[in-house]
């Protein structure tokens, strides 16, 4: 008997700890001890435009979680757009401690901090986690006279000033310095390239189809549908090897130019959260990418699974700083 009295008296103080907890109204979630879980819809900011990286991400991982049932609650996109995501992130920066808003997120993150254009850095917000990553275009207009990302380099070569380059994003941000790597790395100056940034990357194309610039930058994924409607050609895109998505575009390095670029995109919240409400959604990230849902929706755009943790993507971005500061510094963009 004396065996028992033990886990005797710990039944009945836990039986009364749960009817004080409900009497209390506390008998929920965190409050009765449990893991959390979201207790209203997320508020899913992309801080740009529709069309762009940030809103096909934010829409597709939605959609996919919500179908597949890995978060508690509906996601709700919302678009911020403005600043090269300045706009956004200062709106979640105002909801500090709020477990309810998340944002899609990818180098700008970063980069536009570093070129003066944010008041807020990712240190600013708390990561969840890592998820993909795809390579940058380089598109014209399917009539262009440039047939190669050759016949762009030469052209800047003999005059800078003289091609427009449109952008998704702001000045010293992810479209412009993966142009000025390219750029840079082709012989030409970048700081004298006429670049013209956008929200997002389905701005920045519609300004290439209008006529207002001769050659646009952005996500590969960004490009496709475009491509495949024969509206646009790629001269060449800045991954390693070629991407299934654009057989036909060469890699830079197949162009004659010695540079890559990787856009990665992830996930992050207002800075505050516990580490139970991180875990709940690093959890949900991570449950996302073995669904059948993601897997098809990963591959129709093009994208590559890049997975990072919470902890893992913090010190990703603290090590993404110090290399962007060195680039943005030897292209003469850094503020």
């Amino acid at each position: 008997m004396s065996r028992r009295r033990p886990g005797l008296l710990t039944a009945a103080a836990a039986t009364t700890a749960a009817l004080l907890l409900t009497a209390c109204g506390g008998g929920s979630g965190a409050a009765a001890g449990g893991p959390w879980k979201p207790t209203k819809p997320i508020e899913y900011v992309a801080p740009a435009n529709t069309g762009g990286g940030w809103d096909t991400l934010a829409r597709s991982t939605a959609r996919v979680m919500e179908e597949g049932e890995v978060v508690d609650r509906p996601m709700r996109v919302v678009n911020k757009p403005g600043g090269g995501g300045a706009i956004g992130w200062a709106y979640v920066a105002g909801h500090e401690k709020d477990p309810h808003k998340l944002f899609v997120t990818s180098p700008p993150i970063v980069l536009v901090p570093l070129a003066g254009e944010s008041r807020h850095s990712h240190r600013d917000f708390t990561p969840i986690a890592r998820l993909i990553s795809e390579p940058l275009a380089y598109v014209v207009k399917d009539d262009s006279p440039l047939k190669t990302f050759g016949d762009f380099a030469d052209e800047l070569k003999a005059d800078p000033e003289k091609l427009s380059v449109a952008g998704g994003s702001g000045p010293g941000s992810l479209d412009h310095v993966g142009l000025a790597g390219a750029v840079q790395a082709a012989g030409a100056e970048p700081a004298k390239v006429k670049y013209v940034p956008f929200d997002g990357g389905g701005e920045a194309i519609t300004a290439l189809l209008g006529g207002h610039v001769d050659v646009a930058v952005a996500g590969a994924s960004e490009a496709q549908g475009l491509v495949r409607s024969g509206d646009v050609r790629v001269l060449a895109v800045s991954s390693e090897e070629r991407v299934a998505t654009l057989p036909d575009a060469p890699t830079l390095r197949e162009s004659g130019t010695d540079y890559q670029f990787d856009i990665w995109r992830g996930v992050m919240g207002p800075a505050g959260l516990t580490d139970e409400q991180v875990a709940y959604y690093e959890k949900a990230y991570a449950d996302m990418l073995d669904l059948d849902g993601w897997k098809k929706e990963r591959d129709r755009l093009g994208w590559t699974d890049a997975w990072m943790g919470s902890a893992e993507f913090g010190e990703f971005l603290d090590a993404q700083e110090k290399e962007f500061t060195e680039i943005l510094s030897d292209v003469g963009i850094k503020k």
